[in-house]
């Protein structure tokens, strides 16, 4: 049995970790040649309509697995014409809790027509478009969508990112052909190089074998 200091220790460990930004975290517009960034929570264009607590910067971090596997679904989309557009990356846990307050404020529907035109927000959590812990905190989770190389125009994808329908699940069939198609090439190229998808979102992906399954980080993104 592990004394009370050990234990002490541990947990010192763990909280030491879940503050602190790793060395294996990095700018992954470093690691991805081509990479657009668009992060929208750390501005105000999102579902709570304001800049998200945490964001300091508009950088994409993730571990470098993560990154590294990108670069790899960036070089097979380029064969394509495609490349690939961040909308968030790692999210410190501090976000979460954002998200949680403004979940709680029903008053506050200022972002309903463009987000959520169909859905009660205080049913965003039971129906599974917003965590309470979020996998983003982990290092090893994204969203992200299509841009054309020629012009970085965004081909139709059947939902803008973060429009909470079930016309963003990656397999509805109410959406385009080509907006079908474009989901399966993003979830295809993805699949390939190691990430899983979500069912609710057909931009959420998360790294097999993630180097942090367990760790919920706080550190800010900057």
């Amino acid at each position: 049995m592990k004394s009370c200091a050990c234990v002490v220790a541990i947990l010192a460990c763990t909280a030491l970790h879940a503050a602190e930004r790793p060395s294996s975290f990095v700018d992954v517009a470093t690691i991805v040649p081509g990479l657009v960034v668009d992060m929208r929570y750390a501005g105000a264009h999102n579902f709570v309509g304001a800049p998200v607590d945490g964001y300091v910067r508009p950088v994409c971090l993730l571990t470098r697995s993560a990154a590294e596997a990108l670069a790899l679904v960036q070089r097979d989309l380029a064969a394509q014409g495609f490349g690939l557009e961040i909308y968030d990356c790692y999210r410190p846990v501090r976000a979460v809790r954002d998200f949680m307050r403004w979940a709680r404020d029903v008053r506050d529907t200022r972002t309903r027509a463009e987000f959520y035109p169909d859905i009660d927000k205080r049913n965003l959590f039971a129906l599974g478009y917003i965590a309470t812990r979020s996998g983003h905190s982990r290092g090893s989770t994204v969203d992200l969508g299509l841009v054309r190389l020629a012009d970085k125009s965004e081909p139709d994808m059947g939902t803008p990112f973060d429009t909470f329908s079930p016309r963003s699940w990656p397999g509805n069939t109410q959406v385009s052909d080509a907006a079908r198609r474009n989901r399966a090439l993003l979830a295809a190229a993805m699949r390939r190089h190691g990430f899983r998808s979500y069912d609710r979102e057909w931009w959420h992906f998360t790294l097999r074998g993630e180097p942090f399954p367990t760790t919920y980080f706080d550190f800010p993104v900057q």
